[in-house]
C-alpha cells in the first residue's frame, strides 16, 4: 500500500509532503480526504494512528480518535433511539385512532337517518375522540330538509367561501380564516385554534367534514389524517341515499299537506 508522509504546513488545510531531497507538491485537506475514503483500510496496517491522532473535544481536552468514534456512535445510538419511541408513539396513536374510528364507522353503517348520522358522529367525536368541535356541512337547499338538524349550505355559497379546501381530495390540516371557519363552523361561537377539514365526494363535492380543536397546534399541517379519510369517504357514499330518502319525505309530507289543504 502507498504511504504517505509529510508534516503539517503554516497554512491551516494544506498538507506539504517532502523527501530527502526537496518539497514535494502541495495536497490539500480534500486530497486528503478523498485518499482515505478511496483507502478505508488505511488504518488497518496503521492502527497505531488511531491512538496517536487526537482530536479537540467540546470540553477543551484532547481524545483520541477512537474516543471521538465511540462518542459519535454514541450520539447517532441516543438520537436513533429518540426517534424509534417516537415513531412507536406515532403508531400506538393511530392504533387508537384505528379503534375509534372503526367503532364510529360501524355505528354510521346502522343509521337510518340524517339526523342519526348527525348524533353519531358528534357524540363520537366528543367523547369518544376528545375533541373540541366537529362538523358535517351538506350542499343543498336547507328548505328541502326542514326536520334535518344537519348544517346546510348552497355550493355556490360554500365555494366562496372555502375556495381550494373544497378542491382538495385529502384532508387539509391547521388554521383557518375567519370566513372558512364560520362556514364550516357555523354553530360554534368559539375561536377555533386549529382544524382538519376533508371533502365529501360522491361523484362530486356534496359536503365537507371537519374537527376542530381550540388548541392552535392540535391539527397542524403535516399531521396524518388517514383516519378522516376513512370516515369521510364512509360518510360519503353513506349520505346520497339518506339525503334523497329526506328529501323524498319531506315532498310527501307537502303533498299530504296541500291534499288536506284542497279538501278542507
Amino acid at each position: 500500500m502507498e504511504k504517505l508522509h509529510g508534516c503539517a504546513d503554516s497554512s491551516p488545510g494544506v498538507v506539504t509532503m517532502k523527501n530527502n531531497e526537496q518539497d514535494s507538491p502541495v495536497i490539500t485537506e480534500e486530497q486528503v480526504v478523498g485518499y482515505l475514503r478511496a483507502h478505508p483500510e488505511f488504518f488497518l496496517s496503521h492502527d497505531d494512528l488511531l491512538r496517536e491522532i487526537t482530536i479537540p473535544h467540546n470540553s477543551g481536552q484532547a481524545i483520541s480518535l477512537v474516543e471521538r468514534q465511540v462518542h459519535v456512535f454514541r450520539e447517532q445510538r441516543d438520537q436513533l433511539r429518540k426517534e424509534l419511541g417516537h415513531l412507536v408513539a406515532i403508531a400506538r396513536d393511530n392504533d387508537r385512532f384505528f379503534e375509534k374510528s372503526k367503532r364510529l364507522l360501524m355505528n354510521l353503517l346502522e343509521a337510518k337517518s340524517l339526523e342519526e348520522v348527525v348524533i353519531m358522529v358528534e357524540e363520537s367525536i366528543r367523547t369518544d375522540f376528545g375533541l373540541d368541535f366537529s362538523s358535517l356541512l351538506l350542499f343543498g337547499d336547507a328548505t328541502e330538509y326542514p326536520i334535518c338538524n344537519v348544517q346546510m349550505v348552497s355550493a355556490e355559497e360554500a365555494t366562496r367561501k372555502l375556495g381550494d379546501l373544497m378542491t382538495s381530495s385529502k384532508a387539509v390540516c391547521g388554521r383557518l380564516r375567519k370566513e372558512q371557519a364560520q362556514c364550516l363552523f357555523p354553530a360554534v361561537t368559539e375561536d377555533i385554534g386549529s382544524a382538519a377539514v376533508i371533502s365529501l365526494q360522491f361523484g362530486e363535492v356534496i359536503g365537507m367534514f371537519s374537527l376542530g380543536s381550540k388548541d392552535q397546534h392540535y391539527f397542524d399541517k403535516g399531521m396524518g389524517s388517514l383516519f378522516l379519510s376513512y370516515i369521510s369517504d364512509t360518510l360519503s357514499r353513506l349520505l346520497p341515499p339518506l339525503l334523497d330518502q329526506e328529501r323524498r319525505g319531506n315532498l310527501g309530507k307537502r303533498s299530504q299537506a296541500e291534499s288536506s289543504i284542497v279538501k278542507s
